[in-house]
């Protein structure tokens, strides 16, 4: 599967990966402070942005898909950083050809398979949309608002909706649905990923828990871990220059 993709920047690569609904431009931030000193090559995940449609969304699968895109771009050795679903997706690849990753960045998220249903309302929200056939953003962003009340999260969404098309939703809302318990869980890696580790945690977010710990460690031998005070899951988005800065000098670092 050939991933869109946007490249910016010289130097040792790192590939960035963003989280559920999202898209290239969610990390887009970053890419440009790392651009400075890396090559950055942000990816748009299987059934989301302009990347092709599949019915599969495990997370090898999807990993292979990262690191088919490497192979392709004859990437030596790149960093991973992935933010939520992203972060899952990178810490897969790198379990799996670990001699082909350099290092890694998880942003927010646990190698654990979470029970609760967190975006039951958002899935709502979304098939509301398309029902609804809005015309506009203003439009779509009525109807939203009747299921998700924060306002930046249906922002978020909205950078996806389209006004022409077979649907308004610029990811495959059916697939992500049908596959949503398998994207909220996690089947477990095939060996410890021994490289270079950073798990970064947004101080009022639930996904990265201190009972996370024992699992990230048997999983991820050399993990370290940053906090990034008063933000919540979106830590790149409420506090940019800081997560920025973390990401910056730990891959510095790596060499």
């Amino acid at each position: 599967m050939q991933l869109n993709f946007r490249r910016q920047g010289q130097g040792r690569p790192v590939m960035l990966i963003h989280g559920l609904f999202g898209s290239l431009d969610n990390l887009n931030g970053l890419a440009k402070a790392l651009a400075e000193q890396f090559d950055v090559i942000a990816v748009d995940v299987r059934n989301h942005g302009l990347s092709p449609r599949d019915e599969q969304m495990g997370y090898a699968a999807m990993a292979g898909d990262i690191l088919a895109l490497a192979e392709q771009l004859e990437l030596e050795r790149p960093a991973l950083v992935g933010h939520s679903m992203g972060g899952k997706i990178a810490m897969m690849a790198a379990a799996l050809a670990p001699t082909d990753v350099h290092a890694l960045v998880v942003a927010d998220i646990a190698p654990v398979a979470y029970t609760q249903a967190r975006h039951d309302a958002v899935f709502r929200g979304l098939q509301a949309v398309a029902e609804a056939g809005c015309q506009n953003r203003k439009e779509a962003d009525a109807v939203l608002a009747q299921h998700v009340a924060l306002a930046g999260v249906r922002q978020f969404l909205l950078k996806s909706f389209l006004t022409d098309g077979d649907s308004p939703w610029r990811f495959n809302v059916p697939v992500l649905l049908a596959h949503y318990q398998a994207i909220m869980g996690w089947p477990g890696i095939p060996q410890p990923y021994e490289g270079p580790t950073l798990f970064i945690k947004g101080s009022e977010s639930d996904y990265l828990l201190p009972e996370h710990q024992p699992l990230v460690r048997q999983q991820f031998p050399r993990a370290k871990a940053r906090v990034i005070q008063d933000t919540g899951h979106w830590l790149h988005a409420e506090k940019p220059q800081m997560f920025n800065r973390l990401v910056r000098d730990f891959l510095t670092e790596a060499g």
